[in-house]
């Protein structure tokens, strides 16, 4: 298993890997080929996929807005996980946000997502108790699509 830095080159592949997780959700823009491409090109260097089998089997859209570390769309294929793909790509995040003088990351974790909120507990990360999440929508043309 490879980890490695995710290029708009891998667009197809880690959409392909989006589409094959039940529960998944995409906008229709921001997770657009245009759209990923806007934010790699915003965010250079954090974003991974990891490779195995000749296939993009994990993948984490990261970013940071100067102050704070975001983590987007953390995911390993189904028939990949419980092997350290997931902590590997925590990990290069991480350490590309390092570099990059973040000192805090955040994500979010659908509260249905078992799987996932296993997984963040597992590897030290904190739930928020003390503080409510909101967002307003700008583009209302930005669809939630949720695999089935």
């Amino acid at each position: 298993m490879t980890v490695r830095t995710m290029t708009i080159e891998d667009y197809q592949g880690v959409y392909a890997l989006w589409m094959s997780i039940k529960g998944f959700a995409m906008r229709s823009l921001d997770d657009s080929k245009e759209g990923v491409e806007r934010f790699l090109k915003r965010n250079p260097g954090i974003s991974v996929v990891a490779l195995e089998d000749g296939k993009i089997v994990g993948s984490i859209l990261g970013g940071h807005d100067g102050r704070r570390g975001c983590l987007y769309h953390v995911c390993v294929h189904e028939d990949y996980r419980m092997r350290g793909i997931g902590k590997s790509m925590v990990v290069h995040c991480m350490e590309a946000l390092e570099k990059e003088h973040i000192s805090k990351v955040s994500l979010i974790a659908f509260t249905q997502n078992d799987v996932g909120n296993a997984f963040w507990k597992e590897i030290g990360w904190t739930k928020r108790e003390d503080l409510n999440y909101y967002d307003f929508v700008l583009n209302h043309n930005n669809i939630v699509k949720f695999n089935q």
